[in-house]
């Protein structure tokens, strides 16, 4: 079979169903042809193959064993194609914007503001991802990424979204216990850049729990287990709720500019631009939730 021609994909289709069904007027039913038809497409099959495929049982039909071989690379095949075939078919609807953000601002900024631009765009549909990885303008199905370094693509508009600082927060009234501990994530612990800082200015905070995943962290935070050190755009929408609030006397690191980029010409839908401006209005217009606590 390696150097010969590639079956008729209605031959596949129709062994398939048959090999499913374990009958060939069954197959013919779903298929909407007849049982004569099956039955010659799949001696067609075998004799392409060299190999019988089915064998009589009953009034149905079982798989030999070239057929259950044949079977199992045929399914995978039709279940990716289906797939394929979905995933053109969800893309294809015009109120979809897929955008592609980091956890911290997912979580604690843009989350809070999908509402506002459900208000303004009714029909939006908003695929939000913190697939990091597939931030490629147009190449992995995403409209608009926000990173926190600029992608510098050919043909892609960005600007500065989001300034970010790491804040120390805690709910409210916390802080003034005794024997209140540190809530970190691991990853700034182990960093060049946040580690020295974390252990010059809360070394005399005893860690409590350390996470991996910034999510965890600001849950923990709002469950009152400790301080913790966060994004401030993680911890935005919990301030400006009052459900945490900024230890005004610690001091802060910057975690630098968050960016939001979009295809440098037309967009795909008019509904992409919308949603980009819209962001990009909400983060000149909302007032920094840091200024408003100090």
């Amino acid at each position: 079979m390696s150097n010969a021609r590639l079956p008729s994909f209605k031959f596949l289709i129709g062994f398939e169903a048959a090999a499913r069904l374990g009958n060939y007027s069954r197959a013919a039913d779903e298929l909407f042809i007849s049982q004569s038809a099956v039955s010659h497409q799949i001696a067609q099959l075998e004799q392409q193959v060299g190999q019988p495929l089915f064998r009589r049982r009953g009034r149905g039909v079982e798989l030999t064993v070239a057929g259950r071989l044949l079977l199992d690379s045929v399914s995978k095949s039709l279940e990716q194609i289906r797939n394929g075939l979905n995933r053109i078919e969800t893309y294809m609807d015009d109120n979809l914007v897929t955008l592609v953000c980091p956890a911290p601002v997912a979580s604690g900024w843009l989350q809070p503001r999908v509402e506002r631009l459900l208000q303004a765009y009714p029909a939006l549909c908003p695929i939000i991802s913190i697939d990091e990885t597939a931030r490629y303008i147009d190449e992995l199905d995403v409209d608009i990424a926000i990173t926190r370094e600029p992608l510098r693509q050919q043909g892609v508009f960005e600007v500065p979204l989001l300034v970010d600082e790491l804040v120390a927060v805690c709910v409210p009234g916390l802080a003034e216990q005794p024997g209140t501990g540190l809530l970190c994530l691991e990853g700034d612990l182990t960093s060049d850049r946040v580690g020295p800082f974390i252990r010059a200015h809360f070394a005399h905070l005893r860690k409590v729990a350390i996470y991996d995943d910034p999510r965890l962290l600001l849950d923990a935070a709002l469950r009152g287990r400790g301080i913790a050190l966060m994004s401030s755009l993680l911890a935005d929408d919990a301030l400006r709720t009052g459900n945490l609030q900024h230890l005004s006397a610690s001091p802060r690191l910057s975690l630098g500019t968050v960016w939001i980029s979009r295809t440098e010409g037309p967009s795909r839908l008019p509904l992409v631009r919308n949603v980009f401006d819209s962001l990009l209005h909400f983060s000149q217009t909302d007032t920094p939730v840091m200024s408003q606590i100090d």
